[in-house]
């Protein structure tokens, strides 16, 4: 369907088939990434249970304890984090492979590493927040529909359409009976690559790929991590700190994520939704593998924070998989999440 004439967007389909290319790219590097993480955990587990050290009876006493408290805490939410099914008997070799993606990936993070500037990322937020700056209205899923719209029918090189794969993911999120918040979040995860659209974002390079804090020194453990070299800012004297302009322990809320589709959405929707605090860490951050996967920026973690790490790892799989999954008749489904957005979105028409 496409967009109505009152939607206030850029026409730039071309720059929409290029974005999802990108896009994908990241993904499969991701994906593998995830892969080879999996193995290396499946060996270390299969090296712990082939030691015989027996559990030391208070010790076991203290681990129950431990986590019926936290059974207790996270009744309220659902069980977020329960082990994912939808993808147990996927074959994951049919996600392609590292060797098509090196090249568009490495030329894409050596331009989002060079340009990702506390300067830049200033001056995105001006622009966003701008009182001066008129902002899309629109629902959820109007905007379902445009990113759509705008992204799928120029794109040459996937056989799905964006709606397919927001669905797919709420739908797999769905399978494994997590709480119906999970499942919106899976449904609108993706929609701030509209950003490139509503003139709030210079390229493709501060709309999608991995993300990072600014304004402190860039972790090793960043993709491609040398690429920053030719950052400004890995020559400042506060911002190439380790903690830069944060403090010990501020908390990962607190930091000034790297603008993109994530940043973007999460400062759409945090306060024009009920999604919980758990939901929104989703949002911004399931493209912030350094901290969730490699366990980079760990000095910045005050308490709580590790609940919110654990949260993005649960959905994080469902991003990355579910692009395989069987495509999902909308017309059937639509009421469902229909009545969903309607459940956290109070007002229905969102302004983006």
């Amino acid at each position: 369907m496409a967009p109505s004439a009152t939607y206030p967007i850029i026409s730039t389909t071309h720059s929409g088939a290029d974005l999802e290319a990108i896009s994908d790219a990241v993904d499969e590097i991701n994906v593998l990434k995830f892969k080879a993480a999996q193995q290396v955990t499946e060996i270390l587990n299969d090296n712990n249970n082939n030691s015989s050290v027996p559990s030391s009876p208070t010790s076991e006493s203290s681990s129950t304890s431990h986590e019926e408290e936290e059974e207790e805490e996270e009744e309220d939410l659902g069980d977020f984090d329960a082990p994912s099914h939808f993808d147990s008997t996927k074959d994951h070799s049919r996600f392609r492979q590292y060797t098509t993606a090196e090249s568009r990936v490495l030329n894409f993070y050596t331009e989002q590493h060079t340009k990702q500037t506390v300067s830049h990322n200033l001056a995105a937020r001006a622009h966003f927040n701008s009182p001066d700056r008129k902002r899309p209205e629109m629902t959820i899923w109007q905007a379902i529909e445009c990113l759509n719209s705008l992204i799928d029918e120029s794109d040459p090189d996937t056989e799905l359409s964006q709606i397919q794969h927001l669905l797919q993911s709420a739908e797999a999120i769905r399978r494994d009976g997590k709480p119906r918040w999970m499942q919106l979040v899976g449904l609108i995860h993706d929609l701030g690559k509209l950003m490139l659209f509503f003139e709030l974002a210079s390229g493709q390079w501060d709309v999608v790929g991995d993300s990072f804090p600014v304004g402190c020194k860039f972790s090793e453990k960043c993709i491609l991590h040398e690429s920053f070299s030719a950052n400004p800012d890995s020559g400042h004297a506060v911002y190439s700190t380790e903690h830069g302009i944060y403090a010990p322990g501020c908390g990962i809320e607190n930091l000034m994520m790297s603008w993109g589709h994530d940043e973007y959405l999460y400062q759409v929707v945090k306060d024009q939704s009920t999604i919980p605090r758990e939901g929104l860490a989703m949002i911004r951050f399931h493209s912030f593998y350094p901290w969730h996967r490699e366990e980079a920026y760990g000095w910045a973690m005050k308490e709580g924070d590790e609940e919110l790490r654990r949260a993005v790892r649960a959905f994080n799989p469902y991003d990355l998989y579910s692009k395989s999954d069987e495509p999902v008749d909308v017309e059937a489904v639509k009421p469902y999440y229909m009545e969903l957005i309607d459940e956290f979105f109070p007002n229905k028409v969102i302004k983006w």
